[in-house]
């Protein structure tokens, strides 16, 4: 998608939703690409399954669209995953709050993890993927970022947002 002429990215808040996130999907020669249009999706073997794959547990995984617009992934069945689960990041919440554990992963563009024989890669459009405002950090891990406003209030529930700053330095 050609972004508008002078356009300069302020925020990741997009509408809820919003940037295709979906899954790249491949085991040995086969590749498809699933898009997550339900806000849960169970992966595995079972019928009724919303991303049916073979030779996975009935149900290998699921991926939850939370009330912050994150994607979730939990994994039931054995697996990796790319990413550290208990890593914070941009006030997210992992932990308690936000209903992950040492199984479960905010999903970001490039998250990847494995279910049975089966490599499976997040990927959402940067303006919609919540982890890096500005376009990223410009001189890499160690550089600072610009503060980024706290998301809308995607639940439709009229919670008046919060005036701060959700990445406040880093």
């Amino acid at each position: 998608m050609a972004e508008p002429q002078g356009y300069e990215p302020t925020t990741t808040h997009a509408e809820w939703g919003a940037g295709d996130p979906h899954l790249r999907i491949t085991r040995d020669g086969e590749r498809f690409v699933f898009h997550l249009e339900a806000d849960e999706v169970r992966v595995g073997s079972a019928e009724g399954n919303e991303l049916r794959l073979a030779d996975t547990d009935p149900v290998h995984a699921t991926i939850s669209h939370d009330k912050r617009d994150e994607y979730v992934l939990t994994l039931h069945g054995a697996g990796e995953m790319n990413a550290n689960p208990r890593t914070a990041e941009t006030g997210s919440g992992v932990g308690a709050d936000s209903g992950t554990n040492d199984t479960s992963e905010i999903l970001r563009t490039g998250a990847h993890f494995t279910a049975g024989p089966w490599t499976l890669v997040f990927g959402r459009e940067e303006f919609a993927d919540h982890g890096r405002p500005f376009g990223g950090r410009e001189g890499g891990e160690l550089d600072d970022q610009a503060p980024q406003p706290v998301r809308p209030d995607y639940t439709g529930e009229g919670v008046e947002p919060d005036t701060g700053l959700e990445v406040k330095d880093g």
